[in-house]
């Protein structure tokens, strides 16, 4: 894995089997190190943190348990800022370009990308940012997700 996550004083990291109660507790435990870093569960961008995070982690389940048996989820936060990474060995890495925009596909269109293009508008609605970084190796990749906390 050759995710990284900028410098930032607050860092967590959870792997877990690629299983569908990995959903669950992957959104119990973000609530849990946000409350434990004094995020508040009221932070205009926690809600919509959480189902980011939720969307990336069935992604994995239902698309890379195959070949990826774990994912691992990495957090960090510091002054302003919230960033995560959902990581997994499936090789295939999703083009986030035209995803949540107008020119995309959107929800409900069959193209089979609604969860990515709900990670993306709901990430660009707080100004924040998405990439995908491939393993070194070529097989696996994270997505990364950074959001401010504006306070």
């Amino acid at each position: 894995m050759t995710s990284r996550i900028a410098p930032l004083p607050h860092r967590h990291v959870l792997t877990l089997p690629t299983v569908p109660s990995a959903v669950r507790t992957v959104r119990e435990a973000t609530e849990q190190v946000l409350a434990e870093w004094g995020i508040s569960p009221q932070h205009p961008a926690v809600d919509p943190a959480l189902l980011i995070l939720s969307e990336l982690v069935t992604n994995s389940v239902r698309h890379a348990a195959p070949v990826s048996p774990n994912l691992t989820v990495m957090y960090a936060a510091g002054r302003g800022t919230f960033v995560f990474a959902v990581h997994d060995r499936h090789p295939y890495q999703p083009v986030l370009d035209g995803l949540g925009t107008d020119a995309g596909p959107t929800v409900g269109t069959g193209t089979g990308n609604g969860g990515l293009a709900t990670v993306m508008e709901l990430t660009r609605s707080l100004d924040g940012t998405v990439v995908v970084q491939g393993d070194g190796d070529g097989g696996g990749k994270s997505i990364c997700v950074s959001l401010p906390l504006q306070r």
